[in-house]
């Protein structure tokens, strides 16, 4: 079970590392929203060094570990493989990524300039994890998981103890969920002060089938937040951190997805992934409503995303 204690660890370790990323504080009336007033705090993760929350994860574990010669080696559908690339140049260490089909051509193209070795092979994420683990079975590099490993969930913790400290605690977070690690992170920093609204695109709904069959069970993944949403299977650690902290679990449509990605660009200037626009679109679609005068915040997990695609 990941503990506070190892969340402050986590911290200590990756803070010459990584960005303190801003949190703005807006009415909901500025982000479009109807209704009572409340306040709406956007931490822009988007921001950090390698464009995701997972460079806290990611760093942690490579601090956190002795480094073999053959270096580490990851899968992703994008962003932990940025993640990596980015914490292993930063290290002086190799990175190896094996990545499915459906990863976007930005994201590629991403890791291929940080000099990472891409593999890409399966059509996702979970094919392209098992050619991983085999080929880390071959070379002993260090393993990192997207989101299933405690230095990783641990890291992800970090988002939340940062918010605490920008902004105290809000009456509600809304955070994106592909595999678990970044709601395992921060339900496991908040420890039930806080309500977390766990949100996942319907055609990805990884933690909602879980909490349904009361098991992480494999689902069938597709849609526009598939690379970075992507998991087939929630996390064990995530899992683990849901049966202590209890989550709310919503699924969102594409269209509330990409409508609230192209809002976010269009009204805010802020480049986000598809991933990154859940908690703006549980709010603009009305599957999550506010009570006047509360806090709510909204996690803006990354912005590895085409510019093109906003217009």
């Amino acid at each position: 079970m990941i503990a506070r204690a190892d969340i402050e660890g986590a911290a200590a370790r990756i803070a010459p590392h990584v960005r303190r990323t801003p949190l703005w504080v807006l009415r909901s009336d500025e982000l479009g929203l109807p209704g009572a007033a409340f306040e709406v705090w956007l931490k822009l993760e988007q921001l950090q060094v390698s464009g995701s929350f997972k460079a806290r994860g990611m760093f942690n574990r490579l601090l956190a570990n002795d480094i073999p010669p053959a270096g580490v080696i990851a899968a992703s559908g994008g962003n932990a493989g940025i993640a990596t690339a980015v914490a292993a140049r930063a290290l002086g260490v190799r990175a190896e990524i094996f990545v499915p089909t459906v990863i976007s051509p930005a994201k590629r193209a991403r890791l291929e300039q940080l000099g990472a070795t891409v593999v890409v092979t399966g059509a996702v994420y979970a094919d392209a994890l098992a050619a991983c683990q085999q080929r880390q079975r071959e070379t002993g590099a260090l393993m990192t998981h997207a989101y299933d490993q405690g230095e990783v969930l641990a890291g992800a913790g970090t988002l939340a103890r940062e918010i605490e400290a920008q902004a105290g605690v809000p009456e509600a977070l809304l955070v994106s969920v592909g595999g678990g690690g970044l709601v395992g992170g921060l339900a496991a920093w908040f420890a039930g002060r806080t309500r977390v609204v766990a949100l996942e695109p319907e055609r990805a709904p990884t933690l909602n089938a879980a909490l349904a069959a009361g098991t992480p069970v494999d689902v069938e993944v597709s849609g526009i937040a598939a690379d970075a949403l992507g998991a087939r299977r929630l996390g064990a650690l995530a899992w683990e951190v849901a049966q202590r902290h209890p989550l709310e679990s919503l699924l969102l449509r594409d269209t509330d997805i990409l409508d609230a990605q192209r809002w976010l660009w269009q009204s805010l200037k802020l480049a986000v992934e598809p991933a990154a626009a859940l908690p703006l679109a549980a709010l603009r679609s009305g599957a999550v409503s506010a009570k006047p005068g509360q806090r709510i915040a909204l996690v803006l997990c990354g912005a590895n995303v085409d510019p093109a695609t906003l217009v």
